[in-house]
């Protein structure tokens, strides 16, 4: 996981790079830059990581780019049963998927299987530094993957932490034209735009709206969104406010519902809030969670909650 003050400096030194780079550098140094600072991807096994359980299926995909074949490394952990529902896994910047695994194993406890990637550039895929373009690329050949492995639209569902919810909310737009598409969108600790984030945690004079290349423009995409969603948001996270949660809740169309976890920052929302993150996928999805296994029951109608924080 990531402290909330590297963050904030790693913010802060995006923004001083990119008003660096207006003044005196090329427009090719200067995406490099802000690509490196957006998403400072990380090769190495995170110092806590002790491997993954053996039902756990280490495999590659391949991804076609131009004239070249690229492969993004994931991880596919089925649940007990077969028809289990299924959701794809799309993390944030920064750590691979071996600083995932935790999370990972709460959304299977939950009563998914889970596809979890790792975007070109991070852990064992291949490619350099990613980009906006990338990751979305890499999302949608994860789920056209998971689409074949869980054909029923109506039991696949899309979640993004951080950066990852961006990625998230632009692959639930793009699935949302299609016929079919996925019961739902989850979306965890992530922000409205990336310029939006980056003024409030550096310099809120700089127009980075203007200038940042990578947009990650979450608060317009959502509108597209025709999938229930369910938006949860630590109340006490100091790097991503949760006003950003809540500005993405009130762009999203209904039914949806937002989970303010209180005592929750913005790495540890799941297990703080785990009994009432459980009912919050009751009612928005319709999910129950019976020993593990999610089943479909008739959802309630959704309404905003605060959760009490629990340990998880």
């Amino acid at each position: 996981m990531m402290f909330a003050r590297p963050r904030r400096l790693a913010v802060r030194a995006l923004g001083a790079a990119l008003l660096a780079g207006v003044l005196g550098s090329g427009c090719v140094m200067l995406e490099t830059k802000e690509r490196e600072l957006t998403w400072r991807p990380i090769r190495e096994a995170a110092s806590w990581y002790g491997g993954v359980p053996d039902t756990v299926h280490d495999f590659y995909l391949p991804v076609r780019d131009g004239h070249e074949t690229e492969r993004i490394h994931a991880w596919w952990w089925p649940a007990d049963t077969a028809d289990a529902p299924a959701v794809l896994y799309l993390h944030g910047a920064r750590w691979n998927l071996t600083g995932q695994l935790r999370r990972i194993r709460q959304l299977r406890e939950f009563g998914f299987s889970v596809l979890a990637i790792d975007y070109r550039g991070f852990g064992k895929s291949d490619g350099d530094l990613p980009s906006e373009r990338t990751v979305y690329e890499d999302a949608g050949v994860a789920w056209r993957w998971l689409a074949e492995r869980q054909p029923d639209a109506s039991r696949r569902y899309i979640y993004g932490h951080s950066l990852g919810g961006a990625v998230a909310v632009d692959l639930a737009a793009r699935v949302s034209a299609e016929q079919p598409g996925a019961a739902g969108l989850i979306v965890e600790s992530s922000f409205t735009t990336l310029a939006e984030l980056a003024m409030e945690m550096s310099y809120r004079w700089l127009p980075l709206s203007l200038i940042l290349a990578e947009k990650f423009d979450s608060l317009g995409k959502m509108t597209r969104v025709t999938m229930p969603v369910l938006i949860v948001h630590g109340a006490n996270d100091r790097y991503v406010p949760a006003r950003f949660g809540e500005a993405l809740f009130a762009a999203a169309r209904a039914p949806k519902k937002l989970l303010l976890v209180d005592g929750g920052g913005h790495n540890n929302s799941m297990w703080m809030g785990s009994d009432a993150y459980r009912q919050a996928l009751t009612e928005v999805f319709g999910l129950r969670s019976v020993d593990g296994v999610a089943e479909a029951s008739a959802p309630p109608r959704p309404a905003r909650t605060r959760a009490p924080a629990t340990s998880g």
